[in-house]
C-alpha cells in the first residue's frame, strides 16, 4: 500500500509526501522512521496503512501536535476503538474499514435498500482476501453487516461461519472469511428470497482503488477541527 500511495500521489498537485514510516528502509527521495515519534518534518496530515500495534503510537502523535489521523486499519479491538472515540475530542481522525469509494457507495445503497428486503429475505455476506490477511472477517465485511443490522428493527445477530446441525434463523446474518492465493478484497452481500436472488458485490482488482480513496481523504482532512469522519463524509459531497 505505500509503494501505491506513493505512485499515485504523484496525480495530486494538492498533496506531497514529506516523510514516512517503515520499519525496512526503503530507497526513496523522503525520510523514511522506524516509529512516528522520530518524525521531526513539518506534516499536514497523518496516513496509516499498516497494523493495529501501530495505533497507540499514532494517536499520541495526533494528539500532541493537533494533525488530522487517518486510519485505514483493521482488526482493532474493542478497547483499540474506544481509544480511537476518545482521541478524537482532541484531533481530527478518519477512521474507514475500507477505503474503496466504490465499497463505500455500496454501503449507502445496503442503507436504503435493506429495510425494504429484509422481511423476505435472508441476508449472507461472503468476504475474500489473500492469504496474508490477519483478521477476519474482513473489517468491511462486518463495516456492511453493521450497516444492515442498523437499518433493521429486531435483534440481529452474527454467525461468523456454518457448523453443525442447525436450521438457519431469520434474525441471522451470514459472514463467511476465504482467505487464498493474492486475492486483493472481494465482498458479495446475498438477499435470498423465495424465488429470487439480489445480490450486491464488489470486487477489487488491484490496491490502487484504496490508494486513492486514501489520498482523496487526505485533501478532505487537512485543517479539519477535532472529530471523527469516515468515507461516508466524503461522499456526502457528491450527494447533498
Amino acid at each position: 500500500m505505500g509503494k501505491s500511495v506513493k505512485l499515485l500521489s504523484e496525480n495530486y498537485f494538492s498533496l506531497n509526501i514529506a516523510a514516512g514510516v517503515d520499519k525496512i528502509k526503503d530507497t526513496s527521495d523522503f525520510p523514511i522512521y522506524e516509529n512516528i515519534g522520530q518524525c521531526v518534518e513539518a506534516i499536514d496530515v497523518i496516513l496509516d496503512f499498516s497494523r493495529p500495534d501501530s495505533l497507540s503510537e499514532l494517536l499520541k502523535y495526533a494528539m500532541e501536535k493537533k494533525i488530522p489521523l487517518i486510519l485505514c486499519t483493521t482488526g482493532y479491538s474493542e478497547e483499540q476503538i474506544l481509544a480511537i472515540d476518545s482521541s478524537s475530542k482532541v484531533a481530527p481522525i478518519f477512521r474507514s474499514a475500507n477505503m474503496s469509494l466504490g465499497i463505500n457507495l455500496l454501503n449507502r445503497i445496503l442503507k436504503m435498500v435493506s429495510p425494504l428486503l429484509y422481511d423476505n429475505y435472508d441476508i449472507e455476506i461472503i468476504e475474500k482476501h489473500h492469504n496474508q490477511k490477519m483478521d477476519a472477517p474482513s473489517g468491511t465485511a462486518l463495516l456492511l453487516a453493521d450497516t444492515i443490522k442498523n437499518e433493521l428493527n429486531g435483534n440481529i445477530t452474527y454467525v461468523k461461519g456454518r457448523d453443525g446441525i442447525k436450521k438457519r434463523e431469520h434474525s441471522e446474518i451470514g459472514i463467511h472469511a476465504i482467505r487464498g492465493g493474492s486475492i486483493v478484497g472481494d465482498h458479495e452481500v446475498i438477499f435470498a428470497g423465495q424465488g429470487e436472488i439480489i445480490e450486491f458485490k464488489h470486487s477489487a482488482t488491484s490496491r490502487d482503488v484504496f490508494a486513492t480513496g486514501a489520498l482523496k481523504a487526505c485533501e478532505y482532512m487537512y485543517r479539519k477541527e477535532p472529530g471523527l469522519y469516515s468515507m461516508d463524509d466524503i461522499l456526502k459531497g457528491y450527494f447533498d
